[in-house]
């Protein structure tokens, strides 16, 4: 049984500014594996933070614990457009992965912000609820245990999906349905049909061809994804993903990448291969888990 005393000593880990960011990352989804009302009211109190990358991973945990305790301050960040793009564009996608219908009316009001990513994301959400409404059950759970901004296709053949993946005249949410039937799919095919994705033409499709990849773990896709984090005319919400992605792949050859862009201008992607390397020494180490600020914690007790 976690005490509230040790919630709290983690949270303000999280809170903390002089920590080493990897270290508050850490915190943050031990806090969105714990639950609970306390959970979500640390990961809230950490949106006044300067670093977009780590308010991004914040609206990302809490739309994955679908608490609609974390509803109203979502849409406070949704509304304030003195946050970064990627950081409102996360809460709006959050609000979409709660599930819940009546934040319907907000999300429809910021399909149509003039943040092309905010109101694609906003426009996905408002899909994803309507579809849940029209389907009267969930969807399946993911193999990847994430909560998706669509639900997969009900097609598998790789290159029916990858038709539809790649087409830019199809709807967005149709393209993404495709996106998660071919990573649920799997397979070399399936990863390298996904980062031709790299190459179309919106940023955040871009962005979540990245995130999906680095779910699959597949070596195959790293020149992409390298080549992505390598472009300094390709868009910060983009390389940062890819970053992470190469952080989660973990092999060898992902390293100089990250090594490289440890220090990029962009903060955000700077920040991204930090986190991105203590994934890797994880993924190659003998730690039982990531999110291991409880473990630290009842060890040092």
């Amino acid at each position: 049984m976690v005490t509230e005393q040790e919630v709290e000593t983690i949270g303000r880990t999280l809170v903390d500014a002089a920590q080493p960011l990897p270290a508050r990352f850490r915190a943050l989804f031990t806090l969105r594996n714990l639950g609970g009302r306390a959970a979500v009211e640390w990961i809230s109190r950490a949106f006044g933070d300067d670093s977009a990358l780590l308010k991004h991973e914040l609206a990302f945990c809490l739309g994955q614990m679908q608490d609609e305790a974390a509803i109203p301050v979502l849409i406070r960040v949704l509304e304030d457009t003195a946050q970064e793009p990627m950081v409102r564009h996360e809460a709006g996608e959050a609000l979409g992965a709660i599930g819940n219908p009546d934040v319907l009316d907000v999300l429809k009001h910021y399909s149509q912000d003039p943040v092309v990513e905010v109101a694609e994301t906003c426009q996905l959400a408002v899909r994803r609820l309507e579809w849940l409404q029209n389907n009267k059950e969930k969807p399946g759970s993911s193999p990847y245990l994430s909560v998706d901004p669509a639900p997969p296709a009900e097609e598998t053949d790789v290159a029916k999906l990858r038709e539809i993946l790649l087409d830019e005249s199809q709807e967005l949410f149709e393209r993404y349905r495709a996106m998660f039937a071919l990573r649920n799919v799997g397979g070399q095919a399936a990863v390298l049909a996904l980062a031709e994705g790299l190459r179309c033409g919106s940023a955040l499709f871009r962005h979540e061809i990245g995130y999906v990849l680095g779910q699959l773990q597949d070596e195959a896709c790293v020149p992409q994804l390298t080549a992505a984090l390598c472009s300094r005319a390709e868009s910060p919400m983009v390389r940062h993903e890819c970053a992470e992605a190469l952080g989660s792949i973990a092999r060898p050859c992902c390293l100089w990448a990250l090594r490289a862009f440890a220090g990029d201008d962009e903060r955000v992607v700077r920040e991204s291969c930090q986190v991105a390397l203590d994934m890797y020494e994880y993924e190659n180490g003998t730690q039982f888990q990531y999110a291991d600020g409880l473990c630290k914690l009842q060890a040092s007790s």
